[in-house]
């Protein structure tokens, strides 16, 4: 019989598979939205039952409020109660995830992004109101931010990816072309976002064409740690957790991904096999950027996991 008062271990994951183990993790440690997904991407939530689905919608209703966007530390590292334009992209890409990007629900986030949006249409990733408010000391908040393609790039990709159109996607388009277009020294999290916006920009050749000279860009930078066995050959980026790397499946999720083309087939493999010898005995895949608080990397991991999951799974890999 166990000490009075102790507290009692919790069970090793089972090892078997990824996917078993990475399950065991994500009941162990997730918020209920992370529970609903994991259902719905791994354990048959999407098999012919639109009930998945509802799952995760309501649970991420959970984080909306009264202007259409979405708060409550919905993305982790910004908390309190306000809308911000990171979690309202966060909320699409579950949205999205679940073939639910659309109809009047995003007609009410567009209507957000709207009045959220600075003068030249396009979305700041932190805004004023977030002052008052815990949050990662590495996105600060100013009184009159800037947009940023880092916030605008993946959420008007997603919004042209599920053939979205509204009044603010005009001018939002815009703004992303000229970043993209004016990127002359980035760092990884930027490109993402440039990637997220030219993977499904309407405009394919130009999309093509300006994905083929930021490949060009990423590794004359070394942006991408290109063989994880020699990390120290590729810098980290000023700001950056020491050991904050990116990898060609950072950049390229999906082998459809414009991205892909940027790596050859050796360093995409080297990149998998690194990410699937990521997880760690828990079951769960580590967090790489800055911790700066313990409530935060305990909800950041289960987002991890299931997004190391979903890009081994679209790769071909094998999970279980």
């Amino acid at each position: 019989m166990a000490e009075t008062g102790a507290s009692p271990l919790p069970p090793t994951p089972p090892a078997h598979t990824p996917l078993s183990r990475a399950e065991h993790f994500v009941w162990l440690t997730a918020r209920v939205l992370e529970q609903r997904r994991f259902v719905y991407h791994f354990l048959n939530g999407d098999d012919g039952d639109d009930g998945g689905a509802d799952a995760v919608e309501t649970a991420l209703a959970a984080y909306r409020n009264d202007d259409e966007g979405y708060g409550h530390a919905l993305e982790p590292d910004l908390r309190g109660p306000v809308s911000q334009p990171l979690h309202t992209a966060h909320a699409l890409r579950v949205l999205d995830s679940i073939g639910r990007c659309g109809g009047q629900r995003v007609d009410r986030v567009c209507r957000y992004l709207t009045s959220v949006s600075t003068a030249d249409g396009a979305l700041p990733a932190i805004r004023p109101s977030q002052r008052g408010y815990p949050h990662a000391p590495f996105v600060p908040v100013v009184d009159d931010p800037p947009s940023e393609l880092l916030a605008t790039g993946p959420v008007v990709g997603l919004l042209h990816r599920n053939e979205v159109w509204h009044a603010w996607l005009f001018r939002a388009t815009d703004f992303c072309w000229q970043a993209v277009d004016s990127l002359e020294k980035s760092h990884p999290y930027e490109v993402e976002a440039a990637v997220a916006f030219l993977d499904s920009a309407p405009d394919r050749p130009r999309a093509e064409a300006a994905a083929d000279r930021l490949g060009r860009l990423v590794r004359e930078q070394r942006l991408a740690a290109l063989d994880p066995e020699r990390l120290d050959a590729f810098p980290v980026a000023s700001g950056y957790a020491p050991g904050e790397h990116h990898f060609p499946y950072d950049y390229a999720k999906t082998p459809g991904s414009l991205a892909r083309a940027w790596f050859t087939d050796e360093e995409m493999a080297r990149s998998l096999d690194f990410l699937a010898d990521e997880q760690r005995k828990d079951g769960g895949w580590p967090v790489r950027w800055r911790a700066w608080a313990p409530g935060t990397a305990l909800e950041c991991r289960p987002m991890v996991t299931i997004e190391a999951l979903r890009t081994l799974r679209a790769h071909g890999r094998a999970i279980g």
